[in-house]
């Protein structure tokens, strides 16, 4: 991990084309402001583990299902 020091209105540069700027520091809080491309997705870090937590349970298989009385039965299609 790189740990940074940095005041307000310095910048940190990720690449070629994202950039940190830090906005204003009081107290115990940092405001950011991040420059980036539309398709880099960028979240706080509490949404995204909550994002990855619920894409974990729904890749979890269902148990098997018998579906079978859940349709109706059709008749007259010509299949057995």
């Amino acid at each position: 991990m790189l740990v940074l020091t940095r005041k307000p209105k310095q910048q940190i540069m990720i690449g070629d084309n994202i950039v940190i700027n830090v906005v204003e520091v009081q107290g115990d809080n940092v405001r950011i402001a991040i420059d980036a491309p539309r398709e880099v997705k960028i979240y706080r870090g509490e949404i995204y583990r909550a994002i990855q937590e619920e894409n974990q349970k729904a890749a979890v298989p269902m148990p098997n299902l018998d579906l079978s009385k859940a349709l109706p039965m059709q008749t007259g299609t010509g299949n057995p």
